[in-house]
């Protein structure tokens, strides 16, 4: 995957920014534009997964122009600032790997279920191929999301009894109501 040009904050040019600072204060602010730059890159590149172990490959936490990476144990400390509000989930126990919600779940959800309302879907089923890659949401925000987040978002409308997963070997979709 290519890497679309982000706009870097002022701070991803200042060393400091890649070490946690001690300072209460400080620390907060500098956790915060953390966690919006990351959001932002993540959008930006479509990027779902973040794998800890190989961030310092991504430009994200390593700018090569003052030779600063981001420890892995505050990417983890970030990451799990993000999950607080919904926009990350750890995926296994070590905290290696993180899907990454620039929308949360329940945004997600919303923003598939306002495109089937509108274009009549309700009582139809669809793959989830067609909900994530089909010719008709290209132009949505949710055009090529992972396909487990895409089941994470369906699984809240589900709780909400707007649809039903239909997830066996031989068919992945979703009926809508």
């Amino acid at each position: 995957m290519s890497e679309t040009e982000v706009e870097w904050p002022w701070q991803y040019a200042f060393p400091p920014f890649f070490t946690l600072q001690p300072h209460p204060e400080t620390r907060s602010k500098q956790v915060s534009a953390w966690k919006s730059l990351i959001l932002e890159y993540c959008q930006k590149n479509k990027l779902f997964i973040i794998d800890v172990r190989e961030a310092h490959q991504l430009p994200l936490f390593h700018n090569s122009a003052i030779n600063r990476k981001l420890d892995p144990t505050v990417v983890v400390s970030i990451l799990s600032e993000l999950s607080k509000s919904g926009n990350a989930g750890a995926l296994d126990k070590t905290k290696n790997r993180w899907e990454i919600y620039w929308h949360t779940l329940e945004e997600w959800a919303a923003m598939i279920y306002d495109h089937v309302c509108d274009n009549g879907m309700q009582n139809s089923v669809l793959t989830l191929f067609e909900l994530s890659q089909g010719e008709d949401v290209q132009d949505k925000e949710f055009a090529g999301i992972h396909t487990d987040v895409l089941i994470k978002a369906l699984r809240v409308l589900e709780g909400e009894r707007k649809c039903e997963l239909i997830l066996s070997d031989e068919e992945q979709g979703v009926k809508f109501f």
